[in-house]
């Protein structure tokens, strides 16, 4: 028998709390064998949201806090220290946990996260990234909201991430990597992104250049890096183009008898799509750079999405993620030091 890894579950997080984290860790626990869950929150509820329902790898951990979803993160940080977001990251800081899920308000996960976790030597910044579909398959996208503003160095140590990400989770052995900018030609973008740019360009990675916001969903990318600002608004920007197609398509087909028809005979068609753009498969997105493993699920996630995000997780803990992403981002560091040096 394999090792047993342990993942803990912000259960109050989130617009649905025990409602979904409940559901989704059954779930979860039903398909997958090796890991054991921890049930982090208020037992009362817990315990009722779970009824008859047992699992020998489920357990509950008492908290006695919520984070609210527009609680400030400087307020949570410092007056919710025993809220079921914070608890599931002080047992993975205790090694208790190898994982932590969390639904929660992104901005108290991420300040919590990088308070109590700190992050890996050499990083500066943690980052988010999720996978986004594309007609290849899928892209990786970060950072996501994490850090508005970056440097070219931020922007650098993000590439070295996300790119180790995709080689350990994904199987890809030389991710390919593109700079998200406002256009392909060398004299587009602002100072950050032509300076990062540049030490993607002379860098170990297999960095293909700059890529325009429809490339992320067009062209055989694996990663697409991004300050905070820009990555979230595109991300948010395809959510709801996504959103849009759905209901247009839906509208149109309702509109006539002979419509229905046509929506009838290509009914397997847009199952078929649907699927394929499905937010809720690409649900769990990774604070990256941190000394331990932490997935932000949506808020709004339903238990099909908070169990692929648990998946996330436990791929993340195979992979032993932290460890390789810290040796990749020294390494390329001090490969740079060495090249300056010569």
């Amino acid at each position: 028998m394999g090792e047993v890894s342990t993942i803990a579950l912000d259960a109050m997080g989130g617009d649905h709390g025990p409602d979904v984290v409940v559901p989704a860790a059954l779930r979860f626990l039903e398909r997958t064998s090796g890991v054991e869950l921890i049930l982090v929150g208020d037992p009362v509820k817990l315990t009722e949201q779970l009824g008859s329902a047992r699992h020998r790898r489920l357990r509950i951990h008492a908290a006695s806090q919520e984070v609210a979803m527009d609680e400030l993160p400087s307020k949570a940080l410092r007056n919710k220290k025993d809220s079921s977001m914070r608890v599931a990251i002080d047992l993975v800081q205790r090694g208790e946990a190898a994982a932590c899920v969390s639904a929660g308000n992104t901005g108290a996960l991420m300040a919590t996260a990088r308070f109590v976790l700190k992050t890996l030597p050499s990083v500066d910044r943690p980052a988010i990234i999720t996978a986004v579909p594309s007609v290849h398959g899928s892209t990786h996208m970060l950072d996501l909201g994490a850090n508005v503003d970056c440097t070219a160095e931020h922007l650098f140590q993000f590439a070295v991430m996300g790119s180790e990400l995709v080689r350990a989770v994904e199987g890809v052995q030389a991710p390919r990597v593109a700079l998200l900018n406002i256009g392909q030609e060398e004299i587009k973008g602002n100072e950050q992104v032509k300076l990062a740019h540049d030490r993607l360009a002379k860098s170990s990675l297999n960095y293909v250049g700059y890529i325009e916001g429809d490339g992320i969903f067009l062209e055989d990318i694996d990663v697409v890096v991004a300050d905070g600002f820009v990555g979230n608004v595109a991300l948010k920007c395809s959510e709801g183009v996504a959103k849009f197609i759905g209901q247009s398509l839906g509208r149109q087909f309702r509109r006539t008898w002979l419509t229905r028809a046509a929506g009838l005979a290509a009914m397997p068609i847009l199952r078929s799509f649907r699927r394929s753009i499905d937010p809720r498969r690409y649900n769990g997105a990774s604070l990256l750079g941190l000394r331990g493993i932490v997935i932000k699920s949506h808020g709004g996630a339903d238990e099909v999405a908070f169990e692929n995000a648990i998946r996330i997780a436990q791929k993340e803990i195979h992979a032993d993620i932290p460890k390789r992403i810290g040796e990749q981002v020294g390494r390329h560091l001090n490969s740079e030091q060495h090249k300056a040096i010569a």
